[in-house]
């Protein structure tokens, strides 16, 4: 009977805990999500009268010049800041792992960046490449306009991101270093293998699971930018740092085309979605132990 009355509660106490986030993520996440879903078939402005479009947002998106762009800037940005942000990070958890002093050191001043809040970012990096009074001119001795340039804007942004998350995903490879046996690379020292080899023929295979997670979350991340291009571009000059979700934002709270805003969104979440898919797909090839 004890038993009974303790089920019965603990139950009951388990429910009351999770009852917060359960109605977080139902009010939060999961009916604006099925709202946006069915907006983007309808064509509304926040005032007038919802009505009924089909697939002509999608439509008009997938026609449009100037969305087009905006694919391709983001497409370009993700795609260089996850493969920067997966190899530099790599580089250094190798020799930080490796014998040398003052290694906590070194991994809280890499780290710092990750939790320095963007506004902060922004203002410093936006001082940095200033074209009158910047560190980056100054050094170089010229007077590029770098956030103002077409050619020279979303390379700014891919260094400033990559920069801000190289801590955050070598602390994440330094954790997968530390689960790699040691007596595997003391075998590897005998039988004389060099540093370089070790590490490709070693080091990686035995760190890819961690490889495969640091570049999937790096790749969502990355195709879902917002805060740098808002705080620091706008997504100029002439679109050239436009990307979706920044798009996304002014179509919904600037110019109150909800309809398309919310289709843009479905676009991006079938992208991500089928990239996440992809590379899920493709692991088998080259993550160690993985099967299907």
């Amino acid at each position: 009977m004890k038993e009974i009355f303790l089920n019965k509660y603990t139950k009951l106490f388990i429910l009351m805990f999770a009852a917060p986030s359960i109605l977080g993520c139902l009010i939060f996440i999961f009916i604006p999500s099925i709202a946006s879903f069915i907006l983007s078939f309808c064509s509304w402005n926040l005032i007038n009268e919802i009505k009924y479009a089909g697939l002509s947002n999608y439509i008009e998106l997938i026609n449009s010049e100037e969305f087009k762009l905006i694919m391709c800037n983001t497409i370009i940005y993700a795609l260089s800041v996850t493969i920067f942000s997966a190899i530099i990070p790599l580089i250094l958890a190798s020799v930080i792992n490796g014998r040398i002093k003052y290694k906590e050191f070194y991994k809280t001043a890499y780290f710092l960046p990750f939790i320095t809040p963007m506004i902060v970012i922004a203002m410093i990096w936006q001082w940095i490449f200033d074209p009158n009074i910047g560190a980056v001119n100054m050094l170089l001795k010229t007077h590029t306009e770098w956030l103002y340039d077409v050619h020279t804007a979303m390379p700014v942004l891919i260094v400033i991101s990559v920069w801000k998350l190289t801590g955050y995903n070598m602390i994440i490879y330094l954790s997968g270093l530390t689960a790699i046996n040691p007596q595997v690379y003391e075998a590897a020292e005998i039988d004389g293998a060099s540093r370089i080899k070790t590490f490709f023929k070693i080091t990686i295979p035995l760190l890819s699971p961690t490889i495969f997670f640091v570049i999937l979350i790096t790749t969502i991340s990355s195709f879902q930018i917002f805060d740098l291009i808002y705080l620091m571009t706008q997504g100029g000059p002439e679109n050239s740092t436009n990307v979706i979700v920044y798009w996304l934002y002014r179509n919904a709270f600037e110019l109150f085309n909800i309809g398309k805003a919310s289709a843009a969104a479905y676009i991006l979440f079938i992208i991500i979605f089928v990239l996440a898919i992809f590379q899920w797909k493709l692991r088998t090839k080259w993550v160690i132990n993985e099967k299907d």
